[in-house]
């Protein structure tokens, strides 16, 4: 066995030294490892705890399925029979203990968030919108039993004396009704909304709020303390232990977008609702917790999902634990201690333990939000859902099998793949990994099926064929202890994309920029020694003329920073942009013609800068054309290796002075007139201007007014008073070359 073990991890390394080899370039090491990592994928009996182990977990079986899209609520009578109000249909469904789903109310309204015990066995049965509180009878007859001017009725509790404190929006208000069916506001929390009520351990009234998310401790007069102000959008259920601590959940999920969504198109004599809810577990002392968005009423202060909080008796808090990604909707608190935090966005089910808290995933539940969760005096956790609404129970005992599923891999382009290894501890069970891919980002019908069970953790080589995308699925199997996985790691190497030039800046000629930071005397930003010849370069390859060995920026795309701009005589900079889409190490090659040709002559190899200067007075006057060539050829083997390159706008080269042919002068009574013309082989003439006897420049004007072409005629008028013996004439061009001429004045 240990031999077969040997062989087979010579033959992945060797595999994987191949596909290194046939690139050259590193392959990409996708590794799970963490709690964090494993999160991203899905689960189906397994757990995963903080320290990022992988291990069978409770199922999550279902008790029974709905038609309802969505159920708020969960309480279980002493016979063992489940209560939940559906929404999307304004039902009290009844679930008996073989899993039978009957209607036992159905109301006229389109929500039941919340239900409680009522006397002689009935059910009171809170609805919205138009919020009403209806009295079910076990006989399953119905009356209005309180029906205040309030749209919403999130929660309901039974105090000790038969008093029902309704939590209502969207003025907050929360009521006190008598047994006899007489209603009062009881406190005005000056929330959008109250959502969640809860007692204490002394009999005070809990109460939970939205906009702000606060939780306030009412006395029996309606005197309120402020317990809690989160910087959270809402506080969403309050739980209570043994000792008097106080358990709330908080949530910053804002109106549609991760609670279990309301309907899109109500009937017309239904008002939609926001997505608040609450939901009762017990009699005595009420648990109770709501679900669902709220209404966007404030900007939240805190831009997590939601957290745990704990307030102790002395009314000290603390944040327990970070939801991060998951919004906490219900809480269970285990005789042990701990915490059962049901969750969306994903059917999350955690498991609170420890001090400092660490969270264990226990459990996916099947639907996109855990809406409610209760504990039966037997032990068994059940819990509800919404997206699909159904009821579900989490096994006490571990299964025997479980899946999980990898997020999906995303290569950037098609990828060919090299070998999937896993460390993991068998504890006298199995592991077994299996690899899929597609073209897709989201896995269908053109994906390829589960490769065949990869089995030697030390690597295999990935079966499946060449794609963009790769996914992963590990199946834990064990029967008296539970294999624990640890991590997976897959290798694959990207093809090779074409590196991309974006853009070629042809500066003003003689515009060069000194390097930032030089040493010594000043240095101009990519100006190479062009009479040197196969010099070595930082990359180790020579060519006809290599690059400066100092690069301009330490970023992977060599963007150089410019310095101060100056000005020098006979350069010509030029500035590009490149990108590679495997983040490859780029090398530049700089060409030129002129135009009117077609072939291309080098002027620079091998350069690591996206700035080249060019000195310009090695080649006649004219027009011309750079490319610039961008090479992977650094990170990648020459069988592997491509480049793209890109050719400039056309840019003028000059280094020619204009001519000054000078006429005779003319004198006419007291004026003398001197004629001269200006004209310039390759650019337009710029500037003219004369001098009397060496005076100040005084600016001459074309014949024609405008001095727009590369000949140009002048005439200068000088009167008696400005007698000179000669008058200097100096002409510039568009490319700042100047010359000189001397006119003689007649006398």
């Amino acid at each position: 066995m240990l031999t077969s073990l040997r062989s087979a991890a010579l033959t992945a390394a060797l595999a994987l030294c191949l596909l290194v080899a046939a690139h050259a370039a590193s392959p990409t090491f996708w590794t799970v490892a963490t709690q964090a990592d494993f999160l991203k994928g899905d689960v189906q009996d397994l757990s995963i705890d903080g320290d990022g182990r992988v291990l069978l977990g409770p199922s999550a079986t279902v008790v029974a399925e709905t038609a309802a899209p969505f159920l708020w609520t969960l309480q279980a009578s002493a016979d063992g029979t489940l209560w939940t109000g559906s929404g999307n249909e304004g039902k009290l469904l009844r679930v008996a203990r073989d899993g039978r789903v009957a209607t036992f109310f159905d109301a006229g309204e389109l929500e039941v968030h919340a239900v409680a015990p009522a006397p002689r066995g009935g059910m009171f049965v809170a609805t919205s919108p138009d919020g009403r509180i209806y009295q079910v009878n076990a006989d399953g007859t119905s009356k209005t039993f309180f029906d205040p001017d309030d749209k919403y009725i999130w929660s309901l509790a039974v105090d000790r004396s038969g008093n029902l404190f309704a939590a209502t929006g969207e003025k907050g208000v929360i009521y006190k009704i008598t047994p006899d069916g007489t209603g009062a506001p009881f406190y005005r929390t000056n929330a959008t909304n109250a959502v969640t009520l809860a007692f204490s351990r002394s009999g005070e009234l809990l109460a939970g709020t939205e906009s702000p998310g606060r939780v306030f401790r009412i006395d029996a007069t309606g005197k309120a303390f402020v317990l809690l102000d989160s910087p959270f959008r809402e506080i969403h259920a309050l739980r209570v232990a043994e000792d008097g601590t106080i358990y709330a959940a908080a949530v910053n999920v804002a109106q549609g977008s991760d609670r279990p969504s309301e309907p899109s198109t109500p009937e017309p004599s239904r008002a939609a609702v926001p997505n608040v809810s609450a939901e009762i577990t017990s009699v005595t002392v009420l648990e109770s917790s709501s679900s669902g968005p709220t209404p966007a009423a404030r900007t939240p202060r805190r831009t997590g999902r939601g957290a745990i909080y704990r307030i102790k008796n002395d009314g000290l808090w603390d944040v327990l634990w970070d939801s991060g990604e998951d919004a906490p909707f219900d809480l269970v608190i285990e005789p042990s201690g701990s915490l059962l935090v049901g969750t969306g966005t994903e059917g999350k089910i955690y498991r609170l333990s420890g001090d400092p808290a660490r969270a264990t995933l226990l459990a996916r539940a099947g639907a996109k939000q855990v809406t409610a969760l209760l504990r039966e005096a037997s032990g068994r956790i059940l819990g509800v859902t919404s997206n699909p609404g159904k009821i579900f129970a989490i096994a006490p005992e571990p299964a025997r099998r479980g899946t999980y599923e990898s997020d999906i891999r995303d290569a950037g382009t098609v990828a060919t793949w090299g070998v999937i290894r896993w460390r993991a501890a068998l504890n006298g069970g199995q592991v077994e990994v299996f690899t899929r891919t597609g073209n897709t980002a989201t896995p269908d019908e053109t994906w390829s099926p589960w490769s065949k069970a990869y089995t030697v953790p030390e690597g295999e080589q990935i079966g499946s064929p060449n794609a963009r995308y790769l996914q992963w699925r590990a199946v834990l199997s064990g029967t008296s202890s539970s294999p624990v996985l640890t991590s997976v790691t897959a290798a694959y190497l990207p093809r090779n994309l074409r590196p991309l030039l974006t853009s070629i800046t042809v500066h003003p000629a003689g515009t060069v920029f000194q390097r930032p930071f030089p040493s010594g005397d000043p240095e101009i930003a990519g100006y190479q020694d062009q009479a040197a010849d196969g010099r070595q370069n930082p990359g180790g390859s020579t060519g006809s003329t290599t690059s400066s060995g100092s690069s301009l920026s330490s970023s992977s795309s060599n963007t150089p920073s410019l310095g101060r701009r100056q000005y020098q005589k006979g350069l010509q900079t030029f500035v590009w942009r490149a990108d590679d889409g495997n983040d490859d190490r780029l090398q530049y090659d700089v060409a030129y013609r002129r135009e009117g040709e077609t072939a291309w002559r080098v002027l620079q190899r091998g350069l690591w800068d996206e700035i080249f200067v060019w000195d310009t007075t090695s080649v006649p006057d004219g027009t011309y054309f750079v490319k610039v060539t961008a090479s992977d050829a650094p990170s990648n083997s020459p069988v592997t290796a491509l480049a793209g390159d890109l050719e400039s706008s056309s840019f003028d080269i000059d280094n020619t002075p204009p001519r000054v042919e000078v006429q005779p002068s003319a004198r006419a009574g007291t004026r003398t007139t001197i004629t001269f013309n200006v004209r310039d082989e390759q650019s337009a003439i710029q500037r003219v201007e004369y001098s009397l006897d060496a005076s100040r420049w005084r600016v001459a004007h074309p014949k024609d007014g405008i001095a727009d072409s590369r000949r140009e005629e002048f005439e200068v008028l000088l009167d008696e008073s400005e007698a000179a013996r000669s008058v200097i004439i100096r002409a510039t061009d568009a490319m700042n070359n100047i010359s000189t001429a001397v006119a003689e004045v007649r006398r």
